[in-house]
């Protein structure tokens, strides 16, 4: 099959740039010493998962418990559940899944969760290994660091059915700064008391052999840091448009890792100052102020126009649309365009080389 026999609109994968970003990142943990358990909530899909762990990540890391139970089912391993898991029902399907895959993680911020989990391993004959969540900034999940998430540190450990294994501070409010030395700057404030976290625990005989954090924007940044153990990055394997917008180290736009996703989109219909395709509101993500950019296709910028349609308003009249015409538009945000998309189909050039199913897809429970 050809690319342009592939059925619009769709989600493609240029697997040339894919292999270049896992190389790439892969390359960089080496000669920085840390280790990779790259976010699978970037594309949910078990192959892509697979193809990571074989470039040398350590497993994956899930948002959730649905798309852990996903990955395990695919035979993926060195599962981190990096959203606490709180709910009775949910509890129990943890002591499952830990049952399949003994070596996944989770991470608790709460005693009340310590204690409702080390309930149900001990019930159910499982051991589950446990990260203290760290609050570090953004005003999201994580115990304060210092001393509360000492004494938590202290709780799981008292807990047979429980093993400690470290810390994890996740600054996802870092991860966008604008600027790659303002972000240094952001990103460092905010794992600093991670770090004085991780010295609090060594000072007192807990486990710290896993120090977990750290995203594609930051990847280069929190490397830096010694105590950090291993990184979480995930939408450095396709990237999109925000991410690219940030800025590298050296230059404007971060280009350390390639635009490997796109979703092409046929021309539906054409007007004297305009032209319709069928790509709308349920084929990208819509959470960031600007839209999808036209794949070397200059002449049109894309407009959101309902949900099954882009507008393209004609920037260069010569360069008008066909109908019938194909193109290709990066994606403002991966990770929620992923989950719009029950497959991912997978190009090497012109030619379709696999289809992957994004298997996780809406497994948000």
């Amino acid at each position: 099959m050809r690319r342009d026999e592939i059925p619009t609109p769709a989600l493609l994968l240029d697997l040339d740039r894919f292999e270049r970003n896992l190389a790439r990142m892969a390359q960089h943990v080496r000669a920085t010493g840390k280790a990779l358990r790259p976010h699978a909530k970037t594309h949910r899909c078990p192959d892509i998962a697979k193809l990571q762990v074989a470039a040398g990540a350590l497993g994956v890391a899930c948002a959730k418990l649905g798309e852990a139970e996903v990955m395990a089912r695919a035979g993926v391993r060195g599962l981190l559940i990096t959203t606490e898991v709180v709910p009775a029902a949910s509890i129990r399907r943890l002591t499952r899944l830990v049952g399949e895959a003994p070596d996944t993680m989770v991470v608790v911020d709460h005693a009340d969760n310590v204690r409702a989990l080390a309930r149900a391993a001990a019930e159910d004959g499982v051991r589950l290994d446990m990260l203290v969540d760290v609050h570090v900034g953004g005003r999201r999940t994580g115990v304060e660091p210092g001393e509360p998430a000492l004494a938590l540190g202290r709780l799981v450990s008292e807990q047979r059915a429980l093993r400690l294994r470290g810390l994890q501070g996740y600054a996802g409010h870092c991860a966008h700064v604008m600027g790659w030395a303002a972000r240094r700057t952001a990103s460092h404030a905010a794992m600093t008391p991670l770090m004085e976290t991780r010295a609090r625990f060594e000072a007192a005989g807990l486990p710290v052999e896993v120090v977990a954090g750290g995203s594609t924007g930051t990847y280069d940044i929190d490397s830096e840091l010694a105590g950090l153990t291993e990184l979480q990055s995930g939408s450095y394997c396709v990237m999109d448009l925000e991410y690219r917008r940030i800025g590298g180290r050296e230059r404007e736009a971060l280009t350390d890792f390639e635009m490997a996703l796109t979703v092409v989109a046929t021309v539906v219909s054409v007007a004297v100052d305009r032209a319709m395709v069928d790509a709308g509101l349920k084929a990208f993500s819509t959470d960031k102020p600007f839209p999808p950019e036209a794949v070397e296709r200059p002449g049109v910028e894309y407009g959101f126009a309902g949900d099954e349609h882009g507008r393209l308003t004609l920037t260069d009249p010569s360069r008008r649309p066909e109908l019938g015409e194909r193109i290709e538009f990066f994606p403002p945000h991966c990770d929620p365009t992923f989950n719009l998309y029950d497959r991912v189909w997978v190009l090497r050039g012109a030619k379709v080389e696999a289809v992957w199913e994004i298997a996780a897809r809406g497994r948000s429970d």
